[in-house]
């Protein structure tokens, strides 16, 4: 089993990375001080429950944990207000205290809501991730926990660190391809912010990912998650450097709003976000290789670079002014000045954003 630090200071917590690791997660519970006298809540997805949970759960109570259940519905329409409050009366209903911990047995959607669940319970509890996607390797680390709005995704959240992260990369062998080719697109993001040499990887071994190899598979989730935590362990809250995370997000979030959380999958959604800000780049006179290169990878992945024709452009472009990031009358955009660097730009035109989403929907 491999281990990664994101050094956060009293806050530092392990990922725990290896191959069938599931059925020892109890004994981390106690290696991390986790109390068997308060309970646990396991949040899930049925889908993903039916494969796993049953062994997560016999492995918390043989050390000696009494473990409560909540399954949400698949999809990021759990991510709600709605979902929150059902979670939370089944803490209450579970006896869950102050020393309790909620479990994210998932993906993304599940990492979000069960850690603003904990980050919201009796004011803050803990929460461990135990990631079961590929893009999850993403939205593990970092403590960013949140439900959307219908008019914006993620805007009501908090910053809630985990306990640690226990990722046993056996259980991506049961994704559909749609899942892995979305989830890779945040890998691809690592590399296209920060590691030139990582992007010639991945573009030399994409049918290896897409194949699930283990090998090439543990190889670029650790150093996705090794970019992340770098970042991280910089910029805890987003003041500045960790807003290079969000490159592709700008675009790639008002497309989820407008699509209504479904039809596009997240990554998918970036990674014509991504597209975007390559564009985005070649206006402000960044080399027009930035774009080539960046849509090639993206289609070497069997990832979308244009936007639906059939999302409408004034939808679009009115999520993107309840982004978190629209500021001043101008919006913040992650700008790859070349690859494996980027720069937070904070005054793209709002017109220079239209014409941009007008040139995604008009490509093939």
């Amino acid at each position: 089993m491999k281990e990664l630090l994101v050094d956060l200071g009293e806050r530092t917590y392990p990922i725990y990375f290896g191959s069938g690791i599931m059925p020892h997660i109890g004994e981390a519970f106690v290696k991390h001080g986790i109390r068997q006298s308060s309970p646990v809540l396991v949040v899930s997805q049925e889908q993903i429950a039916r494969h796993y949970l049953d062994g997560l759960k016999q492995s918390l109570e043989q050390a000696g944990y009494t473990v409560a259940v909540g399954l949400v519905p698949d999809g990021e329409a759990s991510k709600s207000l709605a979902q929150l409050e059902e979670l939370i009366t089944i803490c209450l209903q579970s006896g869950l205290d102050r020393n309790s911990t909620i479990v994210a047995l998932g993906g993304g959607v599940v990492g979000d809501l069960a850690g603003f669940v904990a980050a919201s319970f009796m004011r803050g509890v803990r929460f461990v991730q135990v990631p079961t996607t590929i893009l999850a390797h993403d939205s593990s680390v970092g403590g960013k926990v949140a439900v959307n709005h219908r008019l914006a995704k993620n805007i009501i959240g908090a910053f809630h660190q985990p306990a640690f992260v226990y990722y046993d990369i056996d259980t991506l062998q049961t994704l559909p391809p749609r899942e892995v080719r979305s989830g890779l697109a945040e890998v691809i993001k690592e590399g296209l912010i920060w590691d030139e040499a990582f992007v010639g990887w991945l573009n030399d071994n994409a049918a290896q990912l897409l194949a699930l190899e283990p090998q090439a598979l543990e190889y670029a989730l650790f150093r996705g998650c090794q970019v992340k935590a770098a970042v991280v362990s910089e910029d805890e809250k987003e003041n500045g450097l960790r807003a290079i995370l969000n490159l592709g997000h700008t675009i790639g979030h008002a497309l989820e709003a407008v699509a209504g959380y479904g039809e596009l999958l997240h990554g998918e959604a970036i990674s014509i976000g991504m597209v975007g800000s390559a564009k985005l780049a070649v206006r402000l006179g960044y080399p027009e290789s930035i774009l080539h290169t960046t849509r090639g990878l993206l289609q070497r992945f069997e990832l979308p670079t244009a936007i639906p024709a059939h999302l409408d452009e004034e939808r679009i472009m009115k999520s993107l002014m309840h982004d978190k990031k629209f500021k001043d009358g101008n919006m913040v955009f992650i700008i790859p000045t070349r690859i494996g660097q980027v720069e937070i730009n904070k005054h793209i035109s709002p017109d220079w954003v239209r014409e941009t989403i007008r040139e995604l929907k008009g490509e093939e």
